[in-house]
């Protein structure tokens, strides 16, 4: 079994948590009293894992808020990771996939240059190119299944010729593509009705299930659907709705101990239901 999947197993038990913290850091929404620092974004993603270390089962590195600072933001990006709780999952979300030669170096940039435990990828290319990142077979590959935008419409949920919609192909490949345990699918939690049927049908598989909060997804449900016979085997994410609470912060002090309250309250939520 895929050795970032068993770590994510053992956190989730220990827990009784599927708290997945996403840390979509971006400057123009983190609070002021970080703007005084030499690096605000590394400080304020220190403040967030401070505050959410004993409620989190993983971290989600969204990277194009990296990305998008160049230099700098890559290496906060690298910096990051590096504080993350050990024993807890970590998730690149970059969403690659290319041709295979192309996506041999994503894969290698993200599973040994920065060391993630999982990453999200894109199955439009189809196997050729995601087949170097299922060769890290003590990984986790997240692919795109049933997203929670309103676009997720367009493609994921056209009717195919044999009847099937679009999403439940994707489904049926990544069974058949997953290698030691090291396949997921990214489920949006506003599906709630469809996260079940999936999970009905891949008991196998481990889910990243993005949409709760911001964008309206119920976590209770969530982790209602989306655990594995087991009551484990899937992840919940919460970015904005955590990570920028409201209020107008004096202190780092003050502003972890509002992010601790929400995650708590979070935790508590997913431990009844687990």
């Amino acid at each position: 079994m895929s050795s970032a999947r068993d770590k994510a197993n053992r956190r989730i038990a220990s827990l009784q948590s599927m708290l997945c913290v996403g840390l979509d850091s971006d400057p123009s929404k983190i609070p002021t009293l970080f703007h005084s620092m030499e690096r605000p974004v590394l400080e304020f993603n220190r403040a967030i894992i401070r505050a959410t270390g004993e409620h989190a089962a993983a971290y989600k590195v969204n990277t194009a808020f990296y990305e998008s600072r160049g230099l700098a933001g890559m290496r906060d990006l690298d910096d990051t990771l590096q504080a993350l709780p050990p024993e807890c999952l970590s998730i690149a979300d970059a969403k690659r996939a290319d041709i295979g030669n192309t996506s041999r170096h994503y894969a290698k940039a993200f599973f040994e240059t920065w060391p993630f435990d999982a990453i999200t990828v894109a199955p439009y290319m189809g196997f050729d190119s995601l087949e170097p990142f299922f060769e890290y077979d003590d990984k986790l590959v997240f692919v795109l299944c049933l997203t929670s935008n309103p676009g997720s419409a367009d493609f994921e949920e056209r009717i195919l010729d044999d009847g099937r919609p679009l999403y439940r192909a994707v489904l049926d490949r990544v069974r058949s593509w997953q290698r030691n345990g090291n396949a997921g699918i990214v489920v949006g939690a506003t599906k709630a009705s469809l996260l079940q049927e999936l999970r009905q049908e891949a008991p196998e598989l481990f889910f990243l299930i993005p949409g709760v909060g911001a964008q309206g997804g119920s976590m209770q449900e969530a982790v209602n659907q989306g655990a594995d016979p087991d009551r484990g085997g899937a992840v919940v994410n919460v970015s904005r709705a955590l990570i920028f609470p409201k209020g107008d912060f004096r202190s780092i002090s003050e502003f972890e101990e509002a992010v601790r309250r929400e995650a708590a309250k979070l935790h508590d939520d997913i431990k009844e239901v687990l």
